[in-house]
């Protein structure tokens, strides 16, 4: 889902706003907005911590003289990490909670450039997805037309075995 491409833009990472939770639509719209100018920027190299070792993955001999496996280590108190998408981002596997920081490797490839390219795309990623999960999506007017009907269905269902029910024992 991440569209991640060399040139990428170089604007900054947008500063998500200040909201500890999402509670109502305009947290919402807030969280959304920021969401989507998120989406649209890379992560740069100098925002996060990244460290090099010998890799475990492809490569042959080349695993044994390269540091091609990349570690990216992340505070998650960043500035530029939203305090909404946090309770999520501590559930994740990345995390490490001694250090309170996300951490992801990679050795997919067999060159550091791409494994640095990888970190920070599953990085985008992860951030995205956990922002997002927090959203509270409200329901369409077709939706809540559909559950009104279906109330109705119910409660008229219910006159009914009542009616009936009464009957019953009024024949007794």
């Amino acid at each position: 889902l991440l569209r991640h491409s060399h040139t990428g833009s170089s604007a900054p990472i947008p500063i998500p706003p200040s909201l500890s939770s999402l509670e109502s639509a305009e947290d919402n719209a807030l969280a959304r907005d920021w969401i989507a100018r998120f989406q649209r920027v890379q992560i740069p190299k100098n925002a996060v911590e990244l460290a090099f070792s010998r890799s475990s993955g492809p490569g042959g001999q080349n695993v044994n003289k390269v540091n091609t496996k990349a570690t990216l280590r992340c505070l998650i108190h960043e500035s530029w990490i939203p305090l909404w998408a946090q309770p999520e981002l501590r559930r994740s596997s990345f995390y490490v909670s001694s250090s309170q920081v996300l951490q992801i490797t990679s050795t997919v490839h067999r060159s550091q450039a791409q494994n640095i390219t990888e970190c920070l795309s599953k990085f985008h990623a992860l951030i995205l997805s956990s922002a997002s999960s927090a959203l509270k999506n409200e329901p369409s007017e077709a939706q809540k037309k559909r559950v009104e009907g279906l109330v109705k269905a119910s409660n008229a269902k219910r006159r009914v075995d009542k009616t009936y029910r009464s009957s019953v024992k009024a024949g007794r």
